[in-house]
Formats: structure tokens, sequence, C-alpha cells
């Protein structure tokens, strides 16, 4: 158990640090799905020649970041309405009449009738996040305080953090401010700290939640004192931590005639609607309708999702010719099993460009998919995605496989056995290197 819990903070360091961010719905699995990947893993490890790999950092960061983009194109494509190919891009998509009053996206499912009303809704404030502003001290000048052990508590969602520190003879004012910026930046509790400067060559420490809207009745979301801290005190008040310059406040708008309230600028509709608030409406009455798209336009809304998605794989992995020219490998992959549905593909507004990135025509695909003949071909954008969405399931099974490594030797074919060598160097060499 405490391997395992090891190992979980081992990879959240590098995800959070190399890889893109977030999780989603699609990342969860059944457990035949789960049993499936590990017998995958059993043939796969059976089959490996044994390797000598470069286990540097920079191979490290791409073998972590290859997997995780191939993990989020995975997902975007399970978002366009699921990985089977009968509900594969049938995800309906919703509208908004202004979105610079207010985006939407459907997540609800469809009923067998297909109703679901549209809405109107009036924004008349946004939810805001708390900010604390410290007292402006000159930049260049020692600090008062004594050298000594200091720390202080910030409180939110009724936890106590406590953050401990020194302060050394000779330390100015913005010696202290960065080190404390740092230091409650990267402990990730849902506060961030940044400095500002004014015209006088003074400084001040900004504390800011990242959440917004009141809770539970409390007119705050976090509290910094040093009143009951375990060391010494006095750089609360020092630099003006408590003083909360925003207080926080919940999003106001009506829905369908009736006031609603929410903590946050981007919230749910019955389940259905996720929607977010982007400004307060300029005049009364100013709204905007949300209800959802045509089947047309919501199959043209998936398609341009998907090519976004895979442009943004193809980016990313040309980001790492330089360094690991075995990438060159992944991206011939990529645009060879492209060109075998180039012809169709074109015919229904697809540019291949020479980078290996798509784009697409709108107007071209609405116009393919309305006649006859383009009912036919929109199968061949199935086949395609398929044909993605093995790529992506055998990157993030076996990312070393674009790692440079040296042959060793072969197995013996006939009478080899299962040895857990290959995707546990993926694992064992960010353990390895953590520890």
């Amino acid at each position: 158990m405490a391997y395992n819990a090891a190992l979980n903070t081992v990879y959240n360091y590098y995800l959070t640090t190399y890889a893109p961010k977030g999780t989603s719905q699609y990342d969860t699995h059944k457990k035949s799905e789960l049993r499936n990947i590990y017998n995958s893993i059993v043939k796969l490890n059976k089959e490996s020649p044994l390797y000598l790999m470069d286990t540097s950092r920079e191979t490290r960061e791409f073998a972590v970041g290859l997997k995780e983009n191939a993990r989020l194109l995975r997902n975007t494509i399970a978002s366009l309405g699921g990985l089977d190919e009968d509900e594969m891009f049938n995800k309906k998509a919703a509208y908004s009449s202004n979105e610079d009053l207010v985006s939407a996206s459907f997540i609800g499912e469809t009923p067998d009738d297909g109703s679901i009303p549209s809405f109107n809704i009036e924004v008349t404030a946004l939810a805001s996040n708390q900010v604390n502003l410290g007292a402006f001290l000159p930049s260049d000048e020692k600090i008062t305080l004594s050298p000594d052990a200091y720390s202080f508590d910030i409180t939110i969602n009724d936890l106590s953090y406590e953050f401990q520190y020194n302060i050394h003879e000779g330390e100015t004012n913005r010696d202290l401010q960065e080190r404390l910026s740092r230091l409650i930046t990267n402990a990730d509790i849902g506060v961030t700290a940044d400095i500002l400067e004014d015209e006088k060559g003074n400084s001040s420490l900004r504390l800011t939640s990242a959440s917004s809207g009141l809770k539970d009745h409390k007119d705050y979301i976090f509290h910094v004192t040093d009143d009951k801290t375990s060391k010494k005190s006095g750089t609360v008040d020092y630099l003006g931590l408590a003083f909360m310059s925003r207080m926080p406040s919940n999003a106001e708008f009506i829905l369908n005639g009736e006031p609603r309230s929410a903590s946050s600028n981007h919230f749910t509709i019955d389940k259905k609607f996720e929607l977010t608030l982007n400004r307060i409406s300029q005049t009364e009455g100013e709204s905007a309708e949300i209800g959802l798209k045509t089947d047309l336009d919501s199959l043209t809304e998936n398609i341009g999702n998907l090519v976004n998605g895979y442009n943004s794989f193809i980016k990313a992995a040309s980001e790492y010719l330089d360094l690991h020219p075995k990438s060159r490998k992944l991206l011939n992959e990529m645009t060879n099993m492209s060109r075998l549905y180039q012809p169709s593909l074109e015919q229904l507004g697809f540019e291949f460009k020479t980078d290996g990135q798509l784009s697409l025509n709108d107007s071209h695909f609405k116009q393919s998919v309305l006649n006859d003949e383009g009912h036919q071909q929109i199968s061949s954008i199935r086949d395609f995605t398929n044909s993605v969405l093995r790529k992506t399931n055998q990157i993030s099974l076996n990312p070393m496989e674009y790692v440079d490594k040296t042959i060793v030797a072969y197995k013996n074919p006939g009478h080899n056995f299962v040895a857990p060598y290959v995707t546990s160097n993926y694992s064992g060499m960010l353990f390895n290197s953590y520890c």
C-alpha cells in the first residue's frame, strides 16, 4: 500500500509538472476494460526483447507527456458521443444566441423524442473570488521583524494550513514577499499569491482564492491569521495579509423570469446544460437563448472538435522532434494512417496539411452530408476515428515504444514467459528518479 501511494505521488508530480492537467468522466473504466488492459500488458511484456533505456530527465518528460496527450485525444473522441461506432458523433451540441453573455454546452442525454426545451437567461451579477491585498511596503528596505522562525495559518474549506519560514538578517520586504508567494502558490490549497508594485517602488503580497461565491452562510472563502500558530507571529500584521480587499460573491441571473444564483460562473442546469457566464447584461432584458442545435450543426461541431483534438496531439508530438528523434516515427505513423482515408475525407471538406494536421471546411462538409452520397461517406470519418482511437490506446499502453533504447537480447521464440519489463520501465524510471 505504501509503495502504491508513493508511486501515485510520483506520477501525479510528473503529470502536473510536464503533462496536460485535468481528468474527466472518460477516465473511469469498467472492470472488463481494466482486465483487457492487464491482458494486453501481459502479452506485450511476454513478447518484448530486453532493452537498455535512456532514463534522462528529458526522456521521462517525453514519456509522460506522450501518454497523457494520447489520453486527451482518446477522451476527446469519447466526448463526441461515445467510443462505440453506433454512438460516435451522436452527441448533441448546445447553442447560445449570445455567446458574449453566456456560453453553453450540452452534457445530458437526449430523450427518444428529442424534446429538450430551450430557455432564456439574463445575467445580473457575476460570481467573484476573494482577494486579500497586503500593505504596500518599500521593496528594497530591510524587514523590521527580528530574525527568527515565523508561521501563519490559512483556513479554507474548514481546513487550516500552517506555513512556516525563517526571516534572516538583512532580508528586504520584497525578499519575504517573493518567498511567501512561492510558498503559498506551490502548496496548491486553493489560494494563489502574487506581488503587486506601485509607481513609488513599493510592493504588496496579494492572495486570491481559486474558487468564488459564498457557501455555508460564510462571508469569506479563506482566512489568514497567526494568533494561534506554532512559530513566532507578526507576519500577518506586518504584511497586512488579513485585509480583504474584495469579498467573494455569488452569480445572480434570471432563468425564464425566475431569479437564481450560483456560487460560480460555471454551473449546470437540470444536469443537461453546462453554462458559463461571461459578463453582465448591459441593458435590462438583454438575455441569451440556450437550446440544442440541429442534428447537422451538432455533427459539424463534433467533427470540428475531433479535428482540433487530432491537431493538438500532432502539435504536441512535433514539439519533441529536436530532443527525441523517434517521435518522428509516431508522426509518420499518424500521417500514413490518415492518408489511407484522404480521398474520401477530402470529398467531405477535409484538408491535409504538410505538417500532418487537418482542417475542415464547415460549409463544404454540411453540403456533402446533405447529399445522399455524403451519408455514405460519413462512415469513412468513423473508420478514420476508430484508427486514431486504436493508435491512442497503443501509445497509452506503451509510450516507451517511442523512446530511444538499445536492444540487448531477444527472447527465445516459443519458450518465453511473462516478464514485467517494458511497461515497468515506464513507471520504474519515474520512481527511481524521484527517490
